[in-house]
């Protein structure tokens, strides 16, 4: 019953390291190779769509996939502020300006109806937007069935940042296929996981073939070395592919495992006041992570207390995203608000939700929540 219990870590086991071992012994060990072609069509056809680029990171897969269309100085790109860093960041590489909205209390997504409001405004404005970028959050498609809509009526192209949604789907649909391209992330707590990569899905296949051109450095066919524009090194390795491609296998094994657990966890908040999960009604979520939202004045506790007193215990915890413009970076940012980012951000914690996770780790996880609980 002893060491750390974390959040998310690595479920990786003999299968991956034959994959692994294959590949290395294939002599293919630089970027690119079969794994990586491989990797590529495995993650589309999961996915739905008819192209893929296999990438360093899912960051890289957002920046190149904005420049593939046109953003750039003196365009706007729409994020929401409930989201990790890495969706604002990559607006900027482009040198556009991120303008955030806040999301729907209910599950942490981009609200649909600030969404219009925001987009309306910058219409009026006469700013260019160059695209929305709607999060997946924690493994929960954003409402696409009213978003898409929303910017098909202003003509801005969407971006769905699906990085922590492989495996998710709504309406029949697969997390990563709803925009004109979409962006999943392999990083070591992710779903699945190549140590670290990403990938551009989507059925536009002059988009993706731009997204691998500038990947590679942006380099012309020639002999030598020739290059028109700048372009980034941001291609996969042969062996992460590897790895990558026998996680995919496991993928639906490691959604049914993490599903059950966030039913245990729902179970032992079902009687208590005041303690909701994030997005609890999502039938299509691949329940990355478990998020508990707590009503201080009704549980008679807050989030960081139970968050402290599992630390205290060697269970690792996290807040929900801290807001973009919370964050001293993007501070002076524009930003449609309407609190509910700051209210997850107060009352929302992240529990252990590892697929990788012994039973004895989430019954100790679970135990060590309940007492917690019982004492207050």
């Amino acid at each position: 019953m002893s060491g750390r219990i974390w959040l998310s870590p690595p479920d990786v086991g003999p299968l991956e390291e034959s994959y692994l071992l294959a590949a290395l012994r294939s002599g293919w060990v630089a970027p690119l190779g079969p794994e990586v072609d491989a990797f590529e069509r495995d993650v589309a056809h999961r996915v739905g769509v008819a192209n893929a680029v296999a990438l360093a990171s899912g960051t890289a897969g957002l920046h190149l996939a904005l420049l593939a269309l046109g953003a750039g100085p003196g365009q706007v790109v729409v994020v929401p502020t409930l989201t990790f860093v890495a969706t604002a960041n990559a607006v900027v590489y482009t040198g556009a300006e991120p303008v955030f909205v806040d999301c729907d209390p209910a599950t942490g997504n981009l609200d649909p109806a600030l969404l219009r409001q925001l987009l309306a405004e910058l219409d009026r404005e006469g700013r260019a937007v160059a695209a929305v970028v709607p999060v997946d959050m924690f493994g929960s498609c954003a409402d696409y069935d009213r978003i898409l809509p929303v910017c098909a009526e202003f003509g801005v192209p969407v971006v769905e940042d699906a990085a922590e949604a492989l495996g998710s789907g709504r309406g029949g649909r697969a997390a990563g296929s709803f925009g004109r391209a979409g962006v999943l992330s392999f990083n070591g707590n992710k779903i699945i996981t190549t140590s670290g990569g990403g990938m551009i899905v989507s059925d536009d296949a002059e988009l993706v073939a731009r997204c691998r051109h500038l990947a590679t450095q942006a380099r012309q066919p020639a002999v030598h070395y020739e290059h028109a524009e700048v372009g980034y090194n941001y291609r996969l390795s042969n062996l992460l592919a590897a790895i990558g491609r026998a996680q995919l296998h496991r993928l639906d094994m490691m959604i049914d495992r993490r599903r059950r657990l966030r039913e245990k966890y729902a179970k032992l908040f079902a009687t208590r006041p005041g303690v909701r999960l994030l997005a609890d009604d999502d039938a299509g979520a691949n329940c990355w992570l478990t998020v508990v939202v707590v009503d201080p004045g009704a549980a008679g506790w807050r989030a960081g207390d139970l968050a402290e007193h599992l630390a205290g215990r060697d269970i690792e915890t996290r807040p929900v995203w801290k807001p973009m413009h919370r964050q001293p970076v993007y501070a002076c940012a524009r930003a449609l608000l309407s609190g509910a980012a700051d209210q997850l951000f107060a009352d929302g914690l992240a529990l252990p939700s590892g697929s990788g996770m012994a039973e004895s780790q989430i019954a100790r996880t679970l135990e060590t929540i309940d007492a917690f609980v019982e004492a207050r």
